[in-house]
């Protein structure tokens, strides 16, 4: 099992399968906030769907391709955030993050997107990481920018959302640019 500490209250750990029924239930009771950014949502609806995924996640880690952990505070899974898949040719990769109902304001995700980042930079040996976000969705723009990213431009109708298409913000960041921070 890998787990990485944040701090006192914060870890990440690789999802497994047996953190199923916790995933599910995180994401069950977040659905109406998480459906508003995120097109999985609706087709979650059993524990079975967040097992698939674990299993899922679980194979992207074994190709060598990123990861996706659980976020735990204080014992209780709140969230997730992973490595969208890694371009080994260009050493780039991109951050995904959900964070579940109850857990956002408490600066969780800026902090695990951190350890991410220097995870990345550090050991994975990339060079640039990116954060893409709907442009409407306030929260989630925050942690980069919050972070020292850049916005690099806007992607139209890069998403379709249930019923309509949403652009997005591209944010990067240069390993160089981390490590002088």
């Amino acid at each position: 099992m890998f787990i990485h500490k944040i701090n006192e209250e914060i870890e990440l750990r690789l999802l497994e399968v047996r953190h199923a029924e916790q995933l599910f239930n995180v994401t069950d009771k977040s659905r109406d906030s998480l459906r508003e950014w995120l097109p999985w949502v609706d087709f979650t609806k059993t524990v079975e769907d967040s097992r698939g995924f674990i299993m899922g996640t679980m194979q992207q880690f074994s190709r060598n391709d990123g990861f996706q952990a659980g976020i735990w505070h204080k014992g209780e899974l709140a969230g997730v955030i992973g490595l969208h898949s890694i371009n080994w040719s260009n050493k780039s990769t991109s951050i995904g993050y959900w964070l579940g109902k109850g857990h956002e304001g408490n600066g969780l995700m800026t902090q695990a997107c951190e350890a991410v980042i220097e995870y990345c930079f550090t050991e994975l040996g990339l060079n640039r990481i990116e954060i893409r976000t709907a442009t409407e969705n306030k929260k989630s723009m925050a942690i980069p920018k919050r972070l020292g990213f850049q916005q690099e431009g806007r992607i139209k109708q890069a998403e379709w959302l249930y019923n309509k298409f949403v652009d997005h913000f591209v944010f990067g960041m240069v390993s160089e640019d981390w490590s002088n921070q």
